[in-house]
């Protein structure tokens, strides 16, 4: 897969082929990786991960990507940037593309990320922002493609935060023909712009009733209600216990209903034990899977050079 453009900021930038194709590719390395088959498809190619916030599986799935793909990953925090005493993003960006092929940059602002972008001339990749997390929707589409075989015509609901991750799943299931339904407690529904664009392309429901948006669905998900964005911020008591999946809420989806997270949880917040210890649950795999989404990404990024 050859993508058209140069940066993964969102989702919205690739096209539908592009993101099927990114999908499939990532498939297809999980199951050579399986067999034992290794091909350096990124040798001597340099990774800059730039990380404003904790991560583990980002981080860890990046650089090992890299690694298996016979490539080299930097791992840099802000703390040790120049950043740190004051220079631009501008400059950063401009000086990091001169070393490296790809950066991959964890940020709080959306905007930095933007900014990072359109002064770099190598490719550079959101690894969370506090608008959107593409690679983990990546990740997710290709554990859902996994699992059910198909993607079109499957129905998802969204249960917790209207947050960045859901904002992607939404740009994500648009692309790709899976209806969404999402529930929120009012006012933390989603980015109304993501909405209104995806509306053009797939059913996009919401309401404040997760018994609602759960009903007859293929996919189950939700996220942390505290995300890394407002740890400063005790939100919990406008979600409980209303928006938790438990066993109960999982039982008014289709039986055969997978129950997805992309980790890290809250436990017996947004999700309980039962179900993510349990047999609907696919949460492992799915962080497994940001290992290989994120190997076809770079590599389909790196073959528009």
């Amino acid at each position: 897969m050859k993508l058209k453009t140069k940066d993964l900021l969102t989702l919205n930038e690739l096209g539908k082929s592009e993101l099927l194709g990114i999908i499939d590719d990532a498939i297809k390395m999980k199951k050579d990786l399986k067999k034992g088959v290794s091909k350096p498809l990124l040798k001597n190619k340099t990774l800059a991960m730039i990380f404003q916030k904790p991560s583990t599986r980002t981080r860890v799935s990046f650089e090992t990507g890299m690694f298996q793909l016979g490539g080299h990953a930097l791992n840099l925090s802000a703390d040790e940037l120049q950043l740190k005493r004051g220079e631009t993003i501008e400059d950063t960006a401009k000086t990091l593309s001169r070393y490296v092929d790809l950066i991959m940059a964890r940020v709080y602002s959306h905007d930095e990320l933007e900014l990072l972008a359109k002064n770099s001339p190598v490719s550079v990749i959101n690894g969370l922002s506090d608008s959107f997390h593409p690679c983990q929707i990546l990740a997710d589409l290709m554990t859902i493609k996994e699992k059910k075989k198909k993607l079109a015509g499957l129905k998802l609901a969204w249960i917790g935060d209207g947050n960045n991750v859901c904002s992607s799943m939404i740009y994500g299931c648009a692309k790709t023909g899976i209806s969404i339904s999402i529930a929120t407690p009012k006012g933390y529904e989603p980015n109304p712009d993501v909405i209104k664009a995806s509306s053009k392309l797939t059913e996009v429901k919401m309401s404040n009733h997760p018994e609602t948006a759960v009903n007859g669905a293929d996919i189950v998900v939700t996220d942390t209600f505290v995300s890394i964005h407002h740890q400063t911020t005790d939100r919990t008591n406008d979600f409980l216990p209303r928006f938790q999946v438990n066993s109960s809420l999982m039982k008014k989806a289709n039986p055969s209903a997978i129950f997805m997270h992309c980790l890290p949880a809250k436990r017996g917040q947004e999700v309980t034990s039962e179900v993510i210890d349990g047999p609907q649950s696919v949460v492992w795999d799915e962080a497994e899977n940001r290992l290989h989404a994120q190997k076809a990404l770079m590599v389909a990024l790196l073959r528009r050079v």
